[in-house]
């Protein structure tokens, strides 16, 4: 049985050649003491794993080593990675760490029980040598005798993926990364809540002088619909912002070319300090996602759906960070 770590067959590696020239074409090279590079990815339905370099037509999960390759090879561009739809089993994430190597973590919730839960996790992947744990690590979890004076248009249930908060030290900068993937529901306006719920918590924590640190930087898979509707509202309503070159940049493969700004999904925000709260004291210096539709599995005629089960359905969002 072939492993992840292996030499692969040589179509493989032209393959993966091309996806790195891409890679090096789109996104900023990371330098160790002039730049950081934050990433948020809804990898779809991160569990199994069919241990071949192609799964074939009859095997199930289709996800196999060629695509952890192209997974692992995207996430090493960054300093560290929010990583959403991680599954209860860990098979294609342990692999993704072996293809990694050594000098790659990862620190990740349990499975949140329940079927809103989708039996799905919450995680970050980072580079330890230049991103480590500073220490704050936890849930979002609502406690129940607070139900009663939130505002009912906020939130009238729990979380149902708890959101994830971890804080990292890079270069001498600490920053709070917190993660969540909001609820798809049964229609839009049942994920405005926990949209203005989330904005409305990171509001109050950025503005606690006891809190941890005040970088907060909110990163994940929102399921907004487009800039400027309703839950994209309820998302920035207590001032967090987006920076404007992410507002037209694709967030997922099926979004219509014509319009970049469909489909608004994955988020990366953080407070300017204009509503009050402190500001980030990160320097921002660009942002993007990277399309991988025509170079991660080049030689397979896939179509959109099934690239979307090997590799995902999102495009990996990115922002870039000076250091000081």
């Amino acid at each position: 049985m072939p492993h992840v770590t292996d030499a692969p067959p040589e179509a493989v590696a032209r393959d993966l050649r091309g996806l790195r020239d891409a890679l090096d074409e789109c996104l900023p090279a990371r330098t160790i003491d002039r730049n950081l590079l934050i990433g948020t990815w809804n990898v779809r339905h991160f569990g199994g794993l069919t241990e071949q370099w192609r799964a074939g037509d009859d095997d199930s999960p289709k996800r196999d080593l060629h695509s952890i390759r192209v997974i692992a090879e995207i996430i090493r561009r960054f300093d560290v990675v929010a990583v959403q739809e991680i599954r209860g089993d860990l098979k294609a994430l342990r692999h993704t760490m072996k293809a990694l190597g050594p000098d790659w973590g990862f620190v990740l919730t349990d499975v949140t029980r329940g079927d809103p839960g989708n039996d799905e996790r919450l995680g970050f992947i980072f580079d330890r040598r230049t991103t480590r744990i500073s220490g704050l690590a936890g849930e979002l979890v609502v406690p129940a005798d607070e139900f009663d004076r939130i505002d009912p248009d906020a939130l009238d249930r729990q979380f149902a993926r708890t959101p994830y908060a971890v804080a990292f030290e890079s270069g001498g900068e600490t920053f709070v990364l917190v993660t969540l993937h909001v609820l798809w529901g049964d229609r839009p306006d049942e994920r405005t809540p926990e949209l203005r719920a989330i904005a409305e918590w990171l509001d109050e924590w950025a503005r606690d002088v006891n809190a941890w640190d005040h970088n907060l930087i909110a990163l994940g898979d929102f399921n907004i619909d487009r800039r400027g509707d309703e839950r994209y509202d309820a998302f920035v309503s207590t001032g967090l912002e987006v920076p404007a070159d992410l507002h037209a940049v694709p967030r997922t493969i099926f979004a219509d070319p014509g319009d970049p700004g469909e489909h608004f999904y994955d988020q990366i925000a953080w407070f300017t300090g204009d509503a009050g709260q402190p500001a980030l004291s990160l320097d921002y210096v660009r942002g993007g996602s990277f399309d991988f539709v025509d170079v991660a599995l080049p030689r397979r005629d896939l179509t959109r759906a099934s690239l979307s089960w090997r590799i995902s359905d999102h495009y990996p969002l990115w922002a870039e960070f000076s250091r000081r």
